[in-house]
């Protein structure tokens, strides 16, 4: 049976990581609200540069040729898979199950014959992966001096994928990220930016502008050569600010259940505390009656 010292520092020990969980906790509210915003705010351009990309497609259909981050290599033995995390802990199993998913995909290509290689954008990714497939990783990305993630830091690693895919190392690339739904709900995604991989329920832009007639000036070869590029950084970056929204959602909920559970476990050194001083009392007082009848 442990002592009263020693349980006493016990539960002064857990009070203070109470303290710290609850205000990590606030901080992680604070920050969501900010990294929520931003990515609902994101969500509308990325949708409608799919619904651009998707009418462009259709008006090239039937020719020959076209851009390979559209129409792809004509092979796909080669992947690359950027895996988006976080650079640091304590929120949950937000890291890990966005690893999972990357985790499945890799093992899946690796069956079927394809090579692959990744690239790891935060610390805790890396950490994980290197583990099985730390030769397969080429660079890893940490963003954890960036207070706030944006267009700039989707543009860099997009320039590193487009450049690798320029100089023919891959074929295809896939994008792994965790969809922000609420604070106790977020759905790793793996999403193919090259070649782009135009939703079949994309809407169209006739159905965007209600009918209104529209043409394109230069021909949707040229505009495709500008924006195909910028498509691959326009979906990095929404990946970036879904998954800040998606790590503070998931520290928040994490510190929240952290809190609970030092609550509980103090309310039980509590109470195993005061037993054990009771008996220590009930004791003492049996050794004065017992000595005080002795004599």
């Amino acid at each position: 049976m442990a002592s009263l010292k020693d349980l006493k520092n016990r539960i002064s020990s857990v009070k203070a990581t109470q303290k710290i969980t609850k205000a990590m906790q606030m901080v992680a509210a604070a920050k969501l609200r900010r990294a929520e915003e931003a990515a609902q705010n994101a969500r509308p351009y990325a949708e409608r540069m799919e619904a651009v990309l998707a009418n462009l497609a259709n008006a090239l259909k039937g020719q020959e040729g076209g851009p390979p981050l559209m129409v792809g290599t004509g092979s796909d033995q080669s992947h690359l898979l950027i895996v988006c995390t976080a650079d640091r802990g304590l929120c949950g199993g937000f890291n890990s199950s966005i690893v999972k998913k990357a985790r499945e995909h890799l093992n899946k290509l690796l069956a079927a014959g394809k090579d692959v290689k990744i690239i790891c954008v935060g610390k805790k990714g890396f950490d994980q992966l290197r583990r099985d497939h730390g030769d397969k990783i080429i660079e890893v990305i940490e963003l954890r001096e960036a207070k706030n993630v944006g267009f700039v830091h989707a543009e860099s690693i997009a320039q590193k994928a487009l450049s690798r895919f320029e100089a023919g190392e891959f074929d295809v690339v896939t994008l792994f990220y965790s969809e922000f739904k609420s604070v106790i709900s977020q759905i790793p995604t793996a999403q193919q930016i090259i070649p782009a991989q135009i939703p079949e329920d994309a809407p169209s832009m006739e159905e965007q502008l209600k009918g209104a007639v529209y043409e394109y000036e230069p021909d949707e070869e040229e505009i495709l050569a500008d924006l195909l590029p910028l498509n691959v950084t326009t979906q990095i970056l929404k990946a970036l600010l879904e998954n800040a929204a998606s790590e503070q959602g998931a520290r928040m909920s994490a510190m929240d259940n952290a809190t609970r559970n030092a609550g509980d476990m103090i309310d039980k050194l509590s109470l195993e505390y005061n037993r054990t001083r009771q008996a220590q009392i009930t004791t003492e007082l049996i050794e004065i009656i017992s000595g005080a009848e002795a004599l």
